[in-house]
């Protein structure tokens, strides 16, 4: 079987595909709800610091929100203000004591991600709790000017809501894969989102005082770096690479700064379509590059201080340096404060990988019998999440700058190997739902086969390979497909064991 991959290079540059054009309209429904948010920030007389502080809240609404029912995100968006409000108020009481304030928004940080314990919600809610402080910093709330932000935020909130829920609710006719969970890490330090709350509070404890030795001003930018460094990542190898990825964001869209938003000077009608296209950027790329997010999140914060008229090249400057500190804190974190290795999440996402495979061959081959209840495709949205995660946790082994040669390259052919049981997947729940299709005798023993190779890669005696038997040649699409799952799993099954150590009970490991 021959092995072909992307280059890192051009998977950075050229965008991936886009079924459905689901980001397409995850994009253009976030320009229009932020829009709409900042047009009415506008008509109820909010400053630069409202209409930020309502964009911000509006983007949240429209981006974090990622409850698996139409109905469970609403409950979130409805909760938002509730989180984000008293939070906005501590920061408006604690204007002026920068050394409290900056406890106290670490703080606020490690509280929000020890609530992604309790799944999309608690993310979400930490991450709004997170970022009303963080915008408090950037409009200078103090007591007097708390009223006027805390409408802006209800109001945002509210538009948002009705752009998400009503006016553009294409979550309603479009199945949306829910994101596979983490897989179960213990309780105390041994839970995953506990020893991430200790590793988040550590790096912002670091950052933070670095963060007022660069800019008594701008000091919250390093510890906001630091933090959502940490978001969707499990691992130290994962942290570090999305803190590679932000530092090399950041510093490309101050280099586009450079030529794009300082000579505007502030012009509003420029600087404002320059902040739409970045928004657009923003949640174009989210789910398929962080340095593409990264760039865009740049642009559009050089936007915003354009417009407030603070923009000019040492705030370029100072950006990197700081986004160059919470990446610092990030890292030693990950590194010296419970470190958790990539490894221990490579094997069970793979594990979870290989057997939805299975799942996804064996609803197929059941719709193919007859049977009225096999329906292959929620399966397949559970397999391309997961795959998804796969890549995100094996990312740190195939980054360029990994040094070790052979271990990468065992690392990309296991992705390529499943990748390439994906292809066969797909191509095999279309034939199960041609009508014409009809069942064959021989799609049983195939799909044992099947089975014999996932338990060869995840089973306890996962050392010895399953004798597949003699391939007959077909000619029937649905047996092809199968057999080419076949191939692919049991061609799986070379790198990962060659990356066992000795005595290992099984070779899912990369």
């Amino acid at each position: 079987m021959v092995l072909t991959q992307r280059k890192p290079w051009a998977r950075a540059f050229v965008p991936p595909a886009d079924p459905g054009l689901v980001r397409l309209r995850f994009a253009s429904r976030g320009v229009l709800g932020i829009a709409a948010a900042v047009a009415a920030c506008g008509l109820i007389g909010q400053d630069i610091a409202g209409l930020a502080t309502g964009g911000l809240a509006a983007l949240l609404v429209l981006f974090t929100v990622t409850d698996p029912t139409v109905r469970g995100q609403a409950v979130t968006v409805a909760l938002q203000p509730l989180v984000g409000l008293p939070v906005l108020a501590a920061a408006a009481l604690l204007h002026g004591r920068p050394v409290t304030g900056g406890l106290v928004f670490v703080a606020i940080g490690g509280l929000g991600v020890y609530a992604r314990r309790w799944g999309p919600r608690g993310h979400t809610l930490g991450a709004f709790a997170f970022m009303c402080f963080f915008v408090a910093q950037f409009g200078r709330v103090t007591p007097a000017t708390l009223p006027s932000l805390c409408v802006a935020v209800l109001v945002s909130v509210a538009v948002a809501a009705v752009v998400r829920f009503g006016l553009w609710c294409y979550e309603r006719r479009l199945p949306q894969p829910v994101p596979p969970t983490p897989p179960a890490g213990g309780t105390g330090l041994r839970r995953i989102t506990t020893r991430q709350a200790v590793q988040v509070t550590a790096g912002c404890l670091f950052s933070l005082p670095v963060g007022h030795l660069l800019s008594h001003e701008r000091w919250y930018w390093a510890v906001g770096a630091t933090w959502w460094i940490f978001v969707n990542v499990t691992s130290r190898g994962e942290t570090a690479v999305r803190g590679f990825r932000r530092v090399l964001g950041t510093c490309l869209g101050a280099l586009l700064g450079l030529v794009l938003t300082l000579p505007l000077h502030g012009a509003p009608v420029p600087s404002a379509v320059v902040a739409a296209v970045a928004v657009f950027g923003i949640f174009y790329t989210a789910q398929t590059s962080y340095t593409w997010m990264m760039l865009s999140v740049t642009v559009l914060a050089q936007a915003l201080y354009g417009l407030a008229g603070l923009l000019d090249g040492h705030l370029l400057v100072l950006r990197v340096a700081e986004t160059l500190a919470g990446a610092a804190g990030a890292w030693l974190a990950v590194l010296l404060v419970l470190p958790v290795t990539t490894h221990a999440f490579n094997d069970a996402w793979i594990r979870r990988a290989v057997r939805c495979v299975h799942a996804c061959t064996t609803e197929a081959a059941a719709r193919l019998a007859g049977h009225p209840g096999a329906d292959p495709a929620p399966r397949v949205a559970e397999l391309e999440a997961l795959l998804a995660q796969v890549r995100k946790t094996v990312a740190p082994l195939v980054h360029p700058l990994y040094l070790g040669r052979e271990r990468r390259e065992r690392a990309r052919q296991v992705l390529v190997l499943l990748d390439e049981c994906a292809r066969e997947v797909r191509a095999l729940v279309s034939v199960a739902a041609d009508p014409e299709a009809s069942h064959d005798a021989r799609l049983a023993a195939a799909c044992w086969r099947v089975e014999a190779a996932v338990e060869a890669l995840t089973g306890p005696a996962a050392g010895r390979l399953v004798e597949t038997g003699r391939r007959e040649a077909v000619a029937e699409g649905a047996l092809a497909h199968l057999h080419g799952v076949e191939r692919a799993l049991v061609a799986l099954a070379e790198p990962l064991r060659a990356s066992m150590p000795a005595g290992a009970a099984t070779p899912a490991r990369v």
